[in-house]
Formats: C-alpha cells, sequence, structure tokens
C-alpha cells in the first residue's frame, strides 16, 4: 500500500524540501499548516526565509495541476492539499482551534479512510498525542546524518606488526594494506575503510604499549605534523588533543574547515582559540587578520534587540565562555594568573581594542565573504542544517573556519543529535580534502576532575 506521509508545520520550517524527501509517497500538507505558513512568511529570519521558499516551492507545484486532488512529485510521489475531515471525531478535550490537533483529525480521518498514514512531526508532544490516538509518527531526519552513536568520529583504532610501527617511525608513512581494523560482527581482522583526512590511533597486534598517530592522505597513513605544538604555553593532555591540534594547525589553503565534537571540559574553545592566537600574535606569517568569534546562543533568526548599547556590549554576556578561556591564555601561570585581575582584563580588553578577537552575532554573517580570517563558531550544536551551510558558504580565500560543539548539550527546541547542524556537517563533509574532523570522548574531558567525573556520571 502507498503510504501518505503528513507533515507538520515545524517539518516544512525546518526543511522547506522536506516535500520532496518521501520516494513514492503521497505527502499531504493540512491546510492549517499553510495558514501557519502565511504567518511567518513577514519575519525576518530563517523562519520566514524557509517559509517563502516553501511557499514558492509548493506554488511551482500548484501551477502543474490541481492541489486538492493531488500532483506529482518528481520523486515518483504526490503532493496534496488537504480540507477535509473537520466532523472527524477526536478526544472530546482536545482544543479543535489547536493547529497541532487539527493535523492529528486530519491523520485520523486520512486513516479512517483506509490509508497507511505517518504523521511527520518534530513536534515530540505532537507525537506522543498521535501515538496516543493510534497513528503511526516519525521525527524528520536529514537522510545522510544517522544515530549519534553511528556517526562519523574522524578516527580509528587500527592494528598492524611492530615492525611495521618501526618502519612507521623511520619512514613516517604507512601503507594502507599493512593496516588492519577488528571487526566484533567477525571477530576478525579486516582491511579498513577509512576516510581522507582522518586519524588513527595504530596498535602493535604484539606489543601492546607500541602505538603511533597518524592521518590517512588518501593513499597511506601518514605522521602527524603538529601533534606536538604548545600553543600560547597550552600542551595537549591526550590523543583527542593532538588530533584537535593537527587539525587547527594545518592552513587554511590546505584544510579550511575543521569540525571539532565532544562533550564540555575537553578544551575545544580553548585550543581553537589558543591556535588562533598564536597564528596572529606569535607565527608573524600574516596568515590571518583576525580572530572572529561566533556562539548560536547570540541570535541568527531575530533582531539583536532595542536596549542601550553597542553590538558589542549587547552581546557581551553571550560571550563569556570565551573570556574565560582567554584568562587562561593570557596568563599561562596557574598560580599567578589571577592575583592582578585589572591586569589580567586589561591584556584581555587590547585583543578586542586592537580588533585581534572580534565577536559577532551570528546572524551578520549573512551576506558576507569573509577573508583571512580566524573563525570560530562555538555552540555549533545549536545551529539548523541551513544555518551551517549559510555560516560555511560566506568562507572567503585564506580563512579557516572551526565548527565547535557538544551534541549533547543542545538548546533548540526542534534540533536533536541527528537534525543539529554541527553533526550534519560532520556527515556531509567526511571524506572531504577540505575539512579535518575529530570527535573528543568523555575520558579526555581535561577541566577538572569534577568536569571528567560529572562528564561521565550525569
Amino acid at each position: 500500500m502507498i503510504k501518505t506521509y503528513v507533515l507538520d508545520t515545524n517539518v516544512i520550517l525546518y526543511s522547506p524540501r522536506s516535500i520532496l524527501c518521501f520516494d513514492n509517497g503521497i505527502v499531504v500538507i493540512p491546510e492549517v499548516v499553510l495558514e501557519e505558513l502565511d504567518a511567518l512568511k513577514k519575519n525576518t529570519g530563517e523562519l520566514g526565509a524557509n517559509a517563502r521558499t516553501a511557499a514558492r516551492l509548493i506554488d511551482g507545484f500548484r501551477k502543474k495541476g490541481n492541489l486538492c486532488e493531488g500532483i506529482e512529485l518528481p520523486n515518483g510521489g504526490k503532493l496534496r492539499v488537504e480540507m477535509n475531515h473537520y466532523d472527524t471525531n477526536i478526544p472530546s478535550y482536545w482544543d479543535k482551534m489547536k493547529a497541532d490537533n487539527r493535523i492529528i483529525q486530519v491523520c485520523i480521518g486520512l486513516k479512517e479512510a483506509g490509508q497507511e498514514v505517518h504523521l511527520i512531526t518534530k513536534d515530540i508532544f505532537e507525537r506522543i498525542k498521535a501515538d496516543t490516538v493510534g497513528i503511526d509518527v516519525d521525527d524528520y531526519y536529514e537522510k545522510v546524518v544517522p544515530e549519534y552513536d553511528d556517526q562519523y568520529t574522524g578516527r580509528s583504532e587500527v592494528y598492524t606488526t611492530s615492525e611495521n610501527i618501526d618502519f612507521f617511525y623511520k619512514n613516517k608513512y604507512i601503507l594502507i594494506k599493512d593496516i588492519k581494523v577488528y571487526s566484533e560482527e567477525t571477530g576478525e581482522y579486516l582491511t579498513p575503510k577509512l576516510y581522507l583526512n582522518e586519524f588513527l590511533i595504530i596498535h602493535s597486534l604484539d606489543n601492546p604499549r607500541k602505538t603511533a598517530l597518524a592521518k590517512f592522505d588518501g593513499e597511506k597513513a601518514v605522521a602527524l605534523l603538529y601533534k606536538e605544538m604548545n600553543p600560547m604555553g597550552i600542551s595537549p593532555r591526550n590523543l583527542g588533543q593532538k588530533f584537535m591540534l593537527e587539525a587547527l594547525f594545518t592552513s587554511a589553503k590546505e584544510v579550511p574547515l575543521a569540525i571539532i565534537k565532544g562533550p564540555a571540559g575537553t578544551a575545544k574553545t580553548l585550543f581553537s582559540l589558543a591556535v588562533g592566537l598564536h597564528k596572529i600574535m606569535e607565527d608573524n606569517s600574516g596568515q590571518y587578520r583576525r580572530i572572529l568569534v561566533c556562539r548560536p546562543n547570540v541570535t541568527m533568526d531575530e533582531e539583536i534587540g532595542y536596549l542601550p548599547g553597542t553590538e558589542q556590549e549587547k552581546i557581551a554576556p553571550y560571550m563569556r565562555p570565551v573570556l574565560d578561556n582567554l584568562e587562561i591564555l593570557i596568563d599561562s601561570d596557574e598560580k599567578e594568573r589571577y592575583r592582578n585581575e585589572k591586569e589580567l582584563n586589561d591584556k584581555i580588553r587590547e585583543l578586542f581594542d586592537r580588533r585581534i578577537i572580534t565577536t559577532e552575532a551570528v546572524g551578520f554573517l549573512r551576506g558576507r565573504s569573509i577573508v583571512k580570517n580566524w573563525i570560530i563558531i562555538d555552540e555549533a550544536q545549536n545551529l539548523s542544517p541551513k544555518q551551517v551551510k549559510a555560516i560555511t558558504t560566506r568562507v572567503g580565500e585564506g580563512t579557516k573556519l572551526v565548527l565547535i560543539g557538544d551534541p549533547e548539550q543542545i538548546d533548540q527546541p526542534f534540533l536533536d543529535y541527528r537534525s543539529n547542524g554541527l553533526c550534519y556537517a560532520s556527515e556531509r563533509m567526511k571524506g572531504s580534502p577540505l575539512c579535518y574532523q575529530v570527535t573528543l570522548k568523555y575520558d579526555e574531558c581535561e577541566r577538572s576532575p569534577l568536569a571528567h567525573d560529572a562528564s561521565k556520571r550525569l
């Protein structure tokens, strides 16, 4: 039986082209969804842009036939606007004027008419309510993003002989045919399937103490170049941080994008700032003009507000985590760092006054072409896939873009492990010659013993 997919408003706002993602099925848009899209069409943020995109898409199909009867879609399915089923029974205590209840009412009516109905919504409570009345429900995800545990981490553990590891240390490379990966399914060692720029932890099969760190260059495993660097006096304390240094230190000309995921306390922001400051203040190569730091908590979809103050003053509270990390980097002596708070604050203020570091609301990146900047997008897990694309396509010649975040700390209501922009970018960019990425682990938390323990327990 052909499946009928009823789309909620939030699905279309999340991805207007979701209409085209249900092959050989009937896509139904209740008229109340059109009303909600219409109410948002003048919004100046991403919601308004997506509402207008959906309107143009639906209008284009309207010209090819009758939306009430159904119009053929390019993928073989049909698109239909549902205007009926107002008399279909729903629980008496449900408000029929509420859009969510009306959408479920349409689903019940279509099911009673003999159709195999699936409600597609990103609203958890609507999924729960639909399930209570016997409607099959699903969330909507970009097809490329798997479950979180199956997502790309940018690192793999592989195995070889001690002789091959000795060869690696001498010649700085090892052939892929000499590397094996352990398969838990078969219990055997197999030739690994690796992605370009994937980091490798190479273990010896006959000596557990003998290991090596490498990266896959498309043909062979080669030695890391920057794993022992100490930007601004900060040293890597674990494997993940060594991989992170390699991703960050590699020039924008070679690899302009670094994606770093991991739990709180793994020093993602600290290392991103440290390498950026090192490149600008100590490298003296003129490779980058400034560090630009943005956080999605500073809204991308709404005006920044009408309270008194400059843009910098308004977004300053959101940038406090950046300042916390700068306090560590400006004075690496832990005993002396906080003895003179005024001197410390003056040094940090000088970085902003000299425009070595600037901060912006993410929304102001739209329409720009940013050249020779070190861009850090902190908390990138709170971006949608469309927002990540909008930011990434702003990167001009000589700019390094660093996306960092923790997929377990998502604050946006309709984003989760699979639908957030950070994980979406990770899956779409794996294997790209222009991208390094690494996912840090819980046991690589270095903030404090408490942070380490809490990241595992809580």
